[in-house]
């Protein structure tokens, strides 16, 4: 009985999933999206500190310029090759 149940459970959610959608590709790219998340979050947060302003007042520009140069001297890389990484666009 429990085994019919899970096998209908499983079913439901393959269905609600979609049949062509590949559940371990969807959580790898989950788990790939949290890690840039977190080391993005990490690198404002070390700038914060370092500059001593609150995390919470930095505005947009200046927290995502500022985060991809502490993560791209993190990574002993370019801040450029940062924002290819991230998928973020690229000024001039």
């Amino acid at each position: 009985a429990r085994i019919s149940e899970l096998q209908a459970e499983v079913e439901r959610l393959q269905a609600e999933l979609g049949q062509d959608e590949d559940a371990e590709k969807i959580v790898h790219n989950h788990i790939k999206l949290l890690h840039q998340y977190n080391e993005a979050k990490d690198a404002a947060q070390v700038h914060s500190h370092r500059t001593g302003q609150p995390f919470g007042s930095l505005s947009i520009d200046v927290l995502t310029f500022n985060t991809c140069l502490q993560l791209a001297n993190l990574r002993e890389t370019t801040v450029r090759q940062i924002h290819k990484d991230l998928e973020l666009p690229i000024g001039d």
